[in-house]
């Protein structure tokens, strides 16, 4: 099993997950984009000291760039991410969203 800490990268925050967090106890968390939902529930409940019933997770594809500059054009193409869509069990709150 990875570190827990590298396997929960940062917490998601925009309307669409504090929406998801007050309607229907989901939390958003992008994470390691090797980590399976079995080492995401295992560490989301050591972290946090709560019970997780369900994690979803998605693989965002990284956008293709293009900058002009002087020395000409260059190409790049931004990393692919991984985040986690976890439902808790009622009663369970992540205090870390609450402070943001």
């Amino acid at each position: 099993m990875k570190e827990l800490f590298g396997i929960i990268l940062k917490p998601v925050i925009t309307e669409r997950t504090t929406m998801l967090k007050e309607m229907s106890n989901k939390f958003v968390f992008e994470v390691d984009p090797r980590a399976n939902k079995r080492e995401i529930k295992a560490a989301i409940e050591k972290l946090f000291n709560v019970t997780v019933k369900d994690v979803k997770t998605a693989i965002l594809r990284g956008k293709m760039k293009t900058v002009f500059m002087r020395g000409g054009r260059f190409e790049g193409k931004k990393p692919d991410r991984k985040k986690a869509i976890v439902t808790l069990a009622k009663g369970d709150n992540i205090d870390i969203f609450d402070q943001v």
